[in-house]
């Protein structure tokens, strides 16, 4: 489909797969849904992540509010183009996307990966950029962010990737989250027709790559946010082993106007886990004078 077709989902989960070329030759994959009358709420996705790894009760319960679109990266899922191995290169795409879809004013919510790009997007092009959402975000040259532990590239960087090593890492060992965790799945999962394209091997170096280079150690660059004058909001896990919740309070702190909230019992899945309460809290915030 392309961007002329009618929007007539209901649902996350019955959305179709959009299409629609940008100014830089790329064809950016997105899903569309939610009322037209509120500024966009643009999402930006996870490491590895396509347009399916989005748990459609979260997608569903902002769309209730805000016109919601999930992109896929240059080269990611079903975007032409070559994955990007910079978080620069990444946001440059979100902008010409973005102006593809003739968005003058939108929101930003970047999750993980996404919310380095959506730090970059807000930087680059303040005034298109009205409110921003940081899950699990760490701010450029943060120290101890170059590569992930052990165990989480283990967990989320191999070839193939299981079920349990996505829950060890999105999801504590607590039986409440386990279970919460297995609810995600099985969303993100029950779509059975018109799925996006999984994501390649190469998606995972380029992407990899662009995450180390965002945490090679340099305290200078902390300073720049300072300069993303947009009310944020910062949110995470109080276990998240990808990003440490530290970098949360780290890039509040830097920032001229900001909010955290930190959900208990969570990791880096934490907006799936706690999506009813996360929802409402993304919801408010953007409605918030």
């Amino acid at each position: 489909m392309t961007a002329t077709d009618l929007h007539t989902a209901t649902s996350y989960g019955s959305a179709p797969n959009l299409s629609i070329r940008a100014g830089d030759g790329v064809d950016y994959a997105y899903r569309d849904i939610g009322p037209r009358t509120a500024r966009p709420l643009v999402l930006l996705v996870h490491f590895r992540g396509n347009l399916d790894n989005w748990d459609p009760v979260l997608i569903d319960a902002l769309a209730q509010h805000r016109r919601v679109i999930t992109v896929d990266y240059q080269g990611v899922g079903g975007s032409t183009g070559t994955p990007a191995d910079t978080i620069e290169q990444m946001a440059r795409e979100v902008l010409a996307f973005t102006t593809a879809l003739r968005l003058e004013k939108f929101d930003l919510l970047g999750f993980s990966i996404g919310s380095f790009v959506a730090q970059r997007v807000a930087l680059t092009r303040p005034d298109s950029v009205g409110k921003v959402v940081l899950a699990s975000t760490a701010p450029q040259g943060a120290p101890g962010m170059h590569g992930w532990a052990a165990d989480v590239i283990n967990a989320v960087g191999g070839p193939e990737t299981s079920g349990e090593q996505y829950l060890d890492v999105f999801f504590t060992s607590s039986e409440s989250s386990r279970t919460a965790g297995m609810g995600t799945l099985s969303r993100i999962y029950g779509r059975t027709e018109d799925r996006d394209a999984p994501t390649d091997w190469a998606t995972r170096l380029a992407q990899y790559d662009a995450v180390a280079k965002w945490g090679i150690p340099n305290i200078a660059l902390l300073s720049e946010l300072t300069a993303l004058t947009a009310p944020v909001f910062v949110a995470n896990g109080d276990s998240d082993p990808m990003i440490l919740p530290k970098y949360s309070y780290l890039v509040a702190g830097l920032l001229p106007d900001a909010k955290v909230t930190i959900y208990p019992d969570s990791a880096h899945g934490f907006l799936f886990q706690h999506h009813e309460q996360f929802a409402s809290d993304v919801i408010e915030f953007l409605d918030a004078e």
